[in-house]
């Protein structure tokens, strides 16, 4: 069920900018599949932030650390109270797998309906 997007004829994309990928020739497509659409590739904040951070730890969630906490306090502060609990995973797949799981035990069920 893996395919390849573009199996007739594969992109090498070899760099980024902004909102547009570069392939191996210089040809520029839109960025409209990766998970860049708010801010870009290679946004000086974000690559400041990030390399501020990689300089200083570079982990994931798994050990514990304060700034988890901090922000996971700023974040419920703008929510609704019900809305007061966080999990930190690192994709949208971990998202959607974790949000299956809690569904499933709330439930007790385990049926799903997709759509493809």
């Amino acid at each position: 069920s893996c395919e390849v997007f573009f199996a007739k004829d594969p992109l090498k994309i070899v760099r980024a900018q902004g909102q547009y990928m570069f392939d191996e020739n210089g040809k520029k497509y839109l960025d409209c599949i990766n998970n860049v659409a708010h801010v870009g590739h290679c946004h000086p904040h974000v690559t400041n932030a990030a390399t501020k951070q990689m300089e200083l730890l570079n982990t994931n969630s798994r050990f514990l650390h304060d700034n988890l906490v901090q922000y996971a306090q700023r974040l419920t502060a703008t929510l609704p109270e019900k809305l007061s609990v966080c999990y930190f995973v690192n994709s949208g797949s971990e998202a959607n797998d974790l949000a299956l799981r809690l569904a499933r035990q709330y439930r007790g069920h385990q049926d799903v309906i997709t759509l493809d």
